[in-house]
């Protein structure tokens, strides 16, 4: 899977609370918990992200808490990946475990604008924002996380390790 959608743009310090506020915590249903997405950062963003879009945020994002909650509801909220100059470590960890795909990349976020199309080739770490036709290098995932995320999560993985 190659990500590639509109980008969304937030700043730095994107805490879990703004990725999804602990009022919604009474539930664990992922499709729940997409519903209010970056509902404090952007009350719209939730009704209007699009399966495949980009979220490109600053410096450590997902800090706060370490709940996992926070990925899942970007991944179900059909986030095709997430795009940041950094990440918070826990929530980097929490990510993969979900299976939610992630990249850093301060280059690219300098690089993209709100609305711009982004396109990510995983295998070659390489980011494009295809309005401007600017790219950016990454560090791609080992293929040990790589599968790890590809089968959704480390719950995911393992289980098919054993069957």
């Amino acid at each position: 899977m190659n990500p590639r959608g509109r980008a969304w743009v937030f700043g730095d310090n994107v805490n879990t609370d703004e990725i999804i506020p602990a009022r919604y915590l009474n539930t664990s249903v992922p499709e729940e918990l997409a519903a209010h997405c970056m509902e404090d950062a952007d009350a719209t963003f939730a009704t209007k992200v699009q399966k495949g879009d980009i979220l490109v945020a600053g410096r450590n994002f997902g800090c706060g808490s370490s709940r996992e909650h926070a990925p899942v509801a970007i991944r179900y909220a059909g986030v095709g990946c997430v795009i940041a100059a950094s990440f918070a470590r826990i929530f980097f960890r929490n990510a993969i475990n979900t299976g939610l795909y992630i990249f850093e990349c301060p280059e690219a976020v300098a690089g993209v604008k709100a609305g711009d199309t982004v396109s990510v080739d995983m295998e070659a770490g390489r980011i494009t924002n295809e309005r401007s036709g600017d790219a950016f290098r990454f560090q791609p995932f080992s293929p040990e996380v790589l599968a790890i995320v590809d089968a959704g999560g480390l719950m995911p993985y393992v289980k098919k390790q054993f069957s």
